[in-house]
């Protein structure tokens, strides 16, 4: 039987894109056919690890837009911004050749263009990857909204009756006419509610961190593959520059402070952690692309870093102090360094609380975030009882491969057998 081709697709920064680097090159070592579509910029990173590579189209001026970390306003402005680079993958696949066997590993963002798929490549299956649990819509505990915990008391009923409020009143406007537009092109039935439909879509669905950062809830999607965080480094035997190693030498472990490779609105975050810093009389490296981001008067004690793989750094520091994207937050999990998470938005609340719970952390909004707060927020974190062991507990969870390897069987068991799940119907 000849091998299955699968196509892998991924928006985002670095954190959405190391994940499916793991999975592709899994795949790839299986024997598989992989092509992989991400943002034009991520090229380098994907044709470094040897994948073939087509580049989507991106609009940088999004990082730019106020309303990219508003808690609310936040989905509209990735949505429009993700729409031209999703519209690549129908073309993309229509152009394989017709007997192909071909599976889509997509980004939960790419679930309505994945779909159209059906409809120019009969037969073609579809696995969602989901990144962080936040992505996965429940009305079971522990349930964030943005930074509010709803409390356990709260009936199920209700529950679902606000997720359907919020699809009515935030996710709809924004996507609905965008989907069905599309879907009357191929002559597919519009759908009545993106929410509810979504979840729908995916053949198989796929988690990309552990069920002990996230346990299994009822009401996701099934069937489901439970797997680990796929930590990919690009850099893996990059050495510290010789400024940082320097730097590292000359004291005691600093705080590390980043919020994100595509946040370029960091500017005031930044403020908060010099004087933070000053403060609590502690050393800082400030990582981020964006060095105008970073207070340009910088003491002996602090150093800016335009990037330094985590995996390399996380050793020598005595605590990682950033926005909660996934990916960060398991570095930090994996290195057992404290962290305390400052969320904008997005999935960043949810991981914030889930590192909380695990003992490891702390959050502290960002819409929060002074100098005052922060202080109390490390100096709490720091001196917390227990907070060595309870890190080197969860790093000790930690199992290389095995997870990538778990759900590389379950995307290549289901896509020999086309008559084991048979693509989903509207309700």
């Amino acid at each position: 039987m000849a091998p299955t081709h699968y196509t892998v697709v991924t928006i985002g920064s670095a954190g959405d894109l190391f994940p499916f680097i793991a999975l592709a090159l899994g795949l790839r070592a299986r024997g598989h056919r992989v092509s992989f579509l991400a943002p034009e910029q991520h090229g380098p990173w994907v044709r470094a690890a040897g994948l073939p590579f087509t580049g989507l189209p991106v609009d940088e001026a999004v990082l730019h837009d106020p309303d990219l970390w508003h808690p609310t306003r936040g989905f509209g402005v990735v949505w429009r911004a993700t729409r031209p680079a999703m519209a690549r993958i129908v073309p993309f696949v229509e152009g394989l050749p017709a007997d192909e066997r071909c599976v889509l590993l997509v980004h939960p963002l790419a679930l309505p263009e994945a779909d159209l798929c059906r409809a120019v490549h009969p037969g073609v299956k579809i696995a969602a990857a989901y990144l962080a649990p936040a992505n996965l819509m429940t009305v079971h505990d522990p349930l964030m909204i943005g930074p509010w915990r709803v409390p356990a008391w709260v009936p199920l009923a209700a529950r679902r009756a606000f997720w359907r409020w919020v699809g009515r009143r935030f996710i709809d406007p924004v996507a609905l006419a965008d989907v069905n537009a599309a879907r009357a092109a191929h002559a597919l039935q519009p759908v009545p509610s993106l929410m509810d439909w979504i979840a729908t879509v995916p053949d198989l669905s796929l988690t990309l961190f552990p069920d002990w950062f996230a346990p299994t809830q009822p009401d996701w999607p099934q069937p489901l593959v439970r797997g680990d965080f796929p930590l990919f480094d690009p850099n893996a035997d990059t050495t510290l520059s010789a400024d940082l190693q320097a730097f590292l030498h000359a004291g005691p472990p600093p705080l590390v402070f980043t919020h994100g490779t595509g946040n370029a609105q960091a500017a005031a975050y930044f403020r908060h952690a010099r004087a933070a810093a000053q403060q609590l009389g502690r050393r800082a490296v400030f990582l981020t692309p964006h060095r105008d981001q970073v207070p340009a008067d910088l003491p002996g004690t602090m150093l800016w870093q335009d990037y330094v793989p985590l995996r390399t750094l996380l050793p020598h520091a005595a605590a990682l102090i950033h926005h909660g994207g996934i990916g960060t937050t398991a570095e930090a999990l994996r290195a057992g360094t404290p962290q305390l998470v400052v969320p904008l938005a997005h999935d960043q609340f949810d991981n914030g609380a889930r590192v909380t719970a695990l003992g490891v952390g702390g959050s502290l909004p960002a819409a929060r975030l002074n100098e005052r707060r922060l202080v109390r927020a490390l100096g709490g974190l720091l001196a917390a009882p227990g907070l060595d062991e309870r890190t080197r507990d969860v790093a000790g969870r930690f199992q290389p491969g095995t997870g990538i390897d778990r759900m590389c069987d379950a995307l290549t068991s289901r896509s020999r057998s086309p008559d084991v799940l048979p693509s989903p119907r509207l309700p």
